[in-house]
């Protein structure tokens, strides 16, 4: 059964966001960028998608979740100085560049969302900023709003649905997403995470996974990740159908945090999965919720490297998963291909090309270089 009206993948991007920033922050700003001149060179993806930019979103959506003070003091630039700490964006922080593009990123979760309500399955090329609470000083981790909460609230208001499940399987806990949404019945909360990494003060989501630190690899991850996803369906079956669902049994869906932090080189990431665990884990993932009639959106999540290509080249992990299972060729043997393929970057103008940190020849010399997938 087709799980969408369309015949393409949505995916969302907008080219602002990612800004300038200085080169040496340990946030790799360039990344989304990146992403999309990646995925701009990959048939395959290419081939299946339909591109979807968002819009600035009103400030009630965004007040619906954060306090108006401290959203307002981020507009103004008048967050202090121990925000700007917490965040770790210092004096960035007041930077309209900044506060533009974080706006517009979670104008773009809520919009993937709405796609993966529409179609059934829908992807971000951000997202994921799970480290923003409550309170008048929400923000922390890199990160100033909660796009996943605002997301999540936006839907149950707006689109009908009275209850919504967020799976995170970025390397630390989605502790801000946690406690906003505490107590609250209508949204469910699953984070599988290292236990002995940031926030070393946790949160308590209704399904939390500590996965150890010390030996996790591929296979003992899978194992954890089958037994946590099935109990929170079982668990929790929140009603996010799309319209060919619609007046049958509620089934459950997912705004999904596909954080690439969990890759055994990560700067700040101490499991030990590869290429391939983590297309297995997209994979899986993804095809449990489509095969189930579950609408899942997608968000990058977490993911650190110094080599911007190869971060770009392992976001895109999740997309190229994605447009696999919308082709309806996947299979759950989570296997992965050999080797992904790189022909460089894509000809003519491309809106993102000039934030991103990969230019074409940096792109030709990668041709080669070391493989994507692990074999």
């Amino acid at each position: 059964m087709s799980p969408s009206v369309s015949r393409r993948l949505p995916l969302v991007y907008h080219p602002h966001y990612s800004c300038s920033w200085p080169p040496k922050h340990r946030f790799p700003m360039s990344k989304f960028a990146d992403l999309h001149a990646f995925l701009l060179t990959q048939p395959s993806v290419l081939a299946t998608a339909s591109w979807h930019q968002p819009e600035l979103p009103p400030h009630a959506w965004v007040e619906a979740v954060h306090e108006r003070e401290y959203y307002r003091a981020f507009l103004g630039s008048r967050l202090g100085d121990a925000e700007a700490r917490r965040i770790g964006f210092r004096e960035q922080l007041s930077r309209p560049e900044l506060i533009r593009r974080t706006r517009l990123e979670v104008g773009g979760t809520v919009l993937t969302a709405k796609l993966a309500l529409r179609h059934g399955l829908a992807c971000n090329l951000a997202g994921g900023t799970h480290h923003a609470h409550a309170g008048t000083r929400a923000g922390s981790g890199f990160t100033i709003l909660n796009d996943l909460a605002v997301a999540a609230a936006y839907v149950r208001k707006h689109e009908g649905v009275s209850r919504v499940a967020v799976v995170d399987l970025d390397v630390h806990q989605g502790d801000g997403t946690a406690t906003l949404f505490e107590g609250d019945g209508s949204v469910f909360t699953l984070s599988m995470h290292c236990g002995a990494n940031f926030p070393f003060r946790k949160a308590r989501s209704d399904l939390d996974i500590d996965v150890p630190s010390v030996g996790t690899a591929d296979a003992g991850y899978l194992r954890l990740l089958r037994e946590a996803l099935p109990t929170m369906l079982r668990r929790f079956r929140p009603e996010l159908a799309p319209p060919w669902r619609r007046g049958s049994e509620p089934q459950a869906g997912v705004l999904y945090d596909a954080g690439v932090d969990v890759w055994e080189g990560d700067g700040l990431g101490h499991l030990k999965l590869s290429h391939a665990g983590i297309w297995s884990r997209d994979r899986y993932v993804i095809e449990t919720c489509v095969r189930s009639g579950v609408p899942i959106a997608c968000v990058i999540g977490g993911g650190y490297d110094r080599d911007p290509l190869a971060l770009a080249r392992r976001h895109a992990l999740l997309h190229r998963a994605a447009a696999r299972v919308w082709r309806g060729s996947a299979r759950l043997s989570g296997s992965a291909p050999a080797e992904v393929p790189l022909e460089g970057l894509a000809p003519g103008r491309d809106p993102g090309r000039a934030r991103s940190g990969i230019t074409e020849k940096k792109a030709r010399d990668r041709v080669g270089g070391p493989r994507l997938i692990d074999a």
